[in-house]
């Protein structure tokens, strides 16, 4: 059965991240069960190790502080008012199947989106949900053994814009920024947003 957990606070990025090695170590181990962690992180950067870090711009000039972690992918930001999603989840009853992983992943933030009125969708070649040529979430995993790690990061009030200013944001030149409140006209708190993006990741469970 496929569990939820929706973490207070902000979390430091670090502590995210060993969150996610540990419960998928328990997984492994057969001591934890399928889990999707929602939370905010503090304010911070993130890359994937690539030699290519030309979508950073000026890291010495970056607000916040910079984390190189063990995703693929260009930069990006994490911060208060956005929502991230860590599934960690094991893909082998689920067939092993990154790309379909991937997809559910858009389609569960999509659905969710509609919720709140916002015409989301996909763009073709591209990973994450869109708003015609805004982004409005990116999505970004990775397997252990067939454990998937990291997940997907959704914009969700206005507060979480401004620092993406400083990045290329996952490398697209051109590319602009938005939330769900900004799309959907109104205020929409981080809880609100979890609440009907946490029914709709239920596409994620075993039958």
């Amino acid at each position: 059965m496929l569990h939820f957990v929706h973490l207070p606070g902000l979390i430091d990025y670090a502590a995210g991240l060993k969150l996610q090695e540990d419960h998928c170590a328990a997984i492994l181990a057969g001591a934890a069960e399928d889990t999707i962690f929602l939370l905010e992180h503090q304010p911070v950067y993130t890359i994937g190790r690539l030699r290519d870090q030309s979508s950073l711009r000026d890291p010495a000039s970056l607000p916040h502080p910079l984390h190189e972690t063990n995703r693929g992918g260009q930069a990006t930001y994490h911060g208060p008012g956005q929502l991230v999603g860590y599934p960690i989840l094991d893909l082998t009853p689920r067939g092993k199947d990154l790309h379909e992983h991937l997809r559910k992943l858009e389609d569960a933030l999509i659905q969710a989106c509609h919720h709140f009125g916002v015409a989301a969708n996909r763009r073709p070649g591209l990973t994450g949900v869109w708003v015609e040529n805004r982004k409005l979430a990116s999505i970004g995993v990775g397997v252990r053994k067939w454990i998937s790690m990291h997940g997907f990061a959704i914009n969700i009030t206005q507060e979480s814009l401004p620092p993406f200013f400083a990045i290329t944001p996952c490398g697209l030149d051109g590319v602009s920024m938005t939330s769900l409140e900004s799309e959907a006209g109104r205020l929409i708190s981080v809880t609100e947003a979890a609440q009907v993006i946490a029914e709709k990741l239920r596409v994620l469970d075993l039958p």
